[in-house]
């Protein structure tokens, strides 16, 4: 594209300041947050809590506690993407707001962590249950991730994926699209049916105690269901390539959260409805749990097989939003030059596509990454909350611009989410002080890394500097 095209195609909102085409609308942004969400939490984590909490409706009154602190952060985020609507979401935010090195710090977590481990998991996770669908031993997560022919088949999907979005400026997208609905139809189907045929016998969920009642479970069950959560700000981070922003990006952010907070509700009331409580407590796979006591053994296998599609969806959302962080930071000069790189026919960040799934094929092959998620899962959090606490200093400075969408209920609904999740920060650190410290100090070995990184870029720009004052002198 020449400089003169790209002008006019800023003027007209069809590009963005960073060279990448604003061809995304409210279903692909809004899909991108469903696809995020939800993954391997709603079906993995409600056995756990049960094992925490007094009886049924203690579980589904976190689901819905859960659900109003993600819709806080949308709502947050909504202002926060149409004042700075770049690729990147918290890189873009907190180096704007704060400094460069804070979004140095989110950026190369996320890099490492937040995309590049989630991914290869959720290739094992969902080779794992197509394997037990089609019959197979694969003997859960932990065996496919130990037994190199489930390692090869998740690369081969890897690959796959990353190839569809390398290649898929139109048809990723499309792609992303079928695989979110087709995984909402699931989640959906396992809901009504499961209700449907749930057993009069057997209540909706009600406050009946089960045990008593302890603050530190209630926590540790809370941070359960904000992991299930976590992806509500999905849309944010491809904001630099939707089309109308203002308006596209919060209907994507609160629409597709609303969307997920009434799945998961659906799902947890069908579980608690149709399994009796003792055969839910501890159980990892507890939605086949109940489908199995809902429609019998012959199911367990199907629901395998769907669980499998489900995370396909995941998968691929991850793949694409991942490498738009990655080519907001070399536009800055933060990471590889090459990850800037927009392709000239195919209009993605072609090279960051391509570091980030060689990154993930490796974390496959190493099979460590778990250890790593759990010691990071307390830092993840950390950069959400900088971020909607950044909203208070953009209205101060008036950073980003004017006609940004306002948020609902301010000053009430972030502080809402900013006191809410720091609780649950301070319960993590209480629960689990060696991995939440062991997570900081990760984080933090992140700051070296930036200054040396600053010191290249400033000697790169006074040899600049040196060059052109040696030609000056010659003419």
């Amino acid at each position: 594209m020449t400089d003169g095209a790209l002008e006019r195609s800023r003027a007209d909102g069809s590009t963005s300041s960073s060279g990448l085409a604003r061809r995304y609308g409210v279903v692909t942004a809004g899909t991108i947050v469903v696809a995020n969400m939800v993954g391997s939490g709603i079906f993995t984590t409600s056995g756990f809590m049960a094992s925490l909490l007094p009886g049924p409706g203690w579980v589904i009154g976190c689901w819905l506690l859960g659900g109003l602190i993600a819709l806080s952060g949308a709502l947050g985020y909504a202002e926060l993407a149409t004042r700075m609507p770049r690729g990147g979401a918290e890189y873009v935010y907190l180096s704007r707001l704060y400094h460069p090195s804070l979004g140095f710090l989110t950026g190369w977590t996320s890099f490492i962590v937040g995309f590049s481990a989630p991914i290869a998991l959720s290739a094992l996770g969902l080779v794992a249950y197509l394997a037990r669908g089609f019959g197979l031993e694969a003997g859960g997560l932990d065996a496919a991730a130990t037994r190199w022919p489930y390692r090869a088949a998740a690369i081969l999907v890897i690959l796959a994926f990353t190839g569809l979005h390398y290649v898929g400026g139109r048809l990723g997208p499309r792609v992303q699209n079928g695989l979110t609905a087709v995984k909402v139809g699931i989640v959906i189907g396992i809901a009504a049916a499961g209700l449907a045929v749930a057993p009069e016998s057997v209540p909706v969920p009600t406050t009946v105690l089960e045990r008593p009642f302890d603050p530190l479970d209630f926590g540790t069950a809370m941070m359960m269901v904000m992991f299930a959560y976590s992806g509500w700000n999905g849309a944010a981070y491809i904001a630099g390539e939707v089309r109308r922003p203002r308006k596209t990006l919060p209907i994507a952010l609160v629409g597709g959260t609303v969307v997920v907070i009434g799945l998961y509700l659906a799902v947890n009331v069908f579980i608690f409805a149709v399994a009796p409580w003792d055969r839910l407590e501890g159980v990892v796979t507890v939605v086949e749990t109940a489908a199995v006591e809902a429609f019998g053994l012959g199911f367990g296998r199907v629901l395998s097989l769907l669980v499998g599609v489900a995370l396909f969806s995941s998968l691929s959302a991850f793949v694409m939003i991942g490498p738009r962080v990655y080519h907001a930071m070399a536009e800055d000069g933060l990471f590889f030059g090459t990850a800037a790189r927009v392709h000239p026919r195919f209009g993605v960040p072609s090279t960051a596509i391509l570091i980030q799934g060689l990154v993930e094929s490796l974390l496959v092959v190493l099979g460590t990454f778990e250890q790593l998620l759990v010691y990071l899962g307390f830092a993840l959090g950390l950069f959400p909350w900088l971020a909607v606490a950044g909203l208070f200093v953009a209205r101060a400075r008036g950073v980003g611009e004017a006609r940004a969408a306002r948020v609902s209920g301010y000053p009430v609904v972030p502080l809402f989410y900013l006191v809410s999740s720091l609780g649950l920060m301070v319960v993590a650190f209480l629960n689990r002080p060696f991995e939440s410290s062991a997570a900081i100090v990760t984080v933090g070995a992140g700051w070296p890394i930036y200054l040396a990184w600053e010191r290249s870029r400033h000697r790169s720009r006074m040899a600049g500097s040196e060059r052109k004052g040696k030609r000056a002198g010659q003419e």
